[in-house]
């Protein structure tokens, strides 16, 4: 497992092949059950992020996992040294993955993400990941703003209740408001299911 290395930044070079990396963004022990807040069907988003994570493994695709760390004096949740900082053991990195620790919903902000994708020639991100309304929104807008083509697996991402003015907004309207604003331009939001049949049907065969 790499630490969030240092690279100097490149410019991204015009490739009409896309250079896949998978990001995972913040599946921490506290978004899950008896976890400082956790999600509206983290559980079953984890699991298509799993699939997705082995389909890449697989693939020896690029992995890459954003782990969120809350320096906030009133933060409640993602505590340094907790158990909940942890990444879920479902999705837990391996050698060779890296990991980009983070303290803001922007995946790129303050990190070395950019460099480690311009490092390697990533020009298509596949992002999965918590919550569909902050560090999602947030990183799949910077990656578009920053060039890069952007596929959102829908069904492994999760989010919570929203609040405004004294109105309850159910998790699942949070999830599908985010999603729908998304697409179609800031990036393109299927299934996994979806996702997995069309890199399968790519898939070269062998005799």
């Amino acid at each position: 497992m790499k630490e969030d290395l240092n690279y100097d930044i490149e410019p991204m070079k015009g490739n009409s092949l896309m250079n896949t990396a998978l990001l995972l963004i913040d599946i921490q022990n506290d978004y899950f059950p008896n976890g400082r807040m956790p999600l509206e069907k983290s559980i079953e988003a984890c699991q298509k992020a799993h699939e997705v994570l082995q389909n890449f493994r697989t693939r020896q695709q690029p992995v890459i996992h954003i782990q969120h760390i809350s320096t906030r004096p009133d933060a409640v949740h993602f505590l340094p040294c907790t158990k909940g900082v942890e990444f879920h053991p479902d999705v837990m990195p391996i050698k060779n993955e890296i990991v980009v620790k983070k303290h803001y919903p922007n995946s790129f902000k303050d990190t070395n993400l950019l460099n480690n994708l311009r490092k390697h020639q990533i020009n298509h991100l596949v992002i999965v990941g918590m919550m569909t309304h902050m560090c999602v929104d947030a990183t799949v807008r910077a990656a578009y703003d920053l060039g890069f083509t952007c596929t959102l697996l829908h069904d492994a991402c999760a989010t919570k209740n929203l609040e405004f003015n004294g109105m309850v907004i159910p998790a699942q309207s949070v999830h599908s408001a985010f999603l729908a604003a998304i697409q179609p331009l800031y990036g393109n939001v299927t299934s996994t299911r979806e996702y997995l049949q069309m890199t399968s049907a790519r898939t070269p065969v062998t005799a």
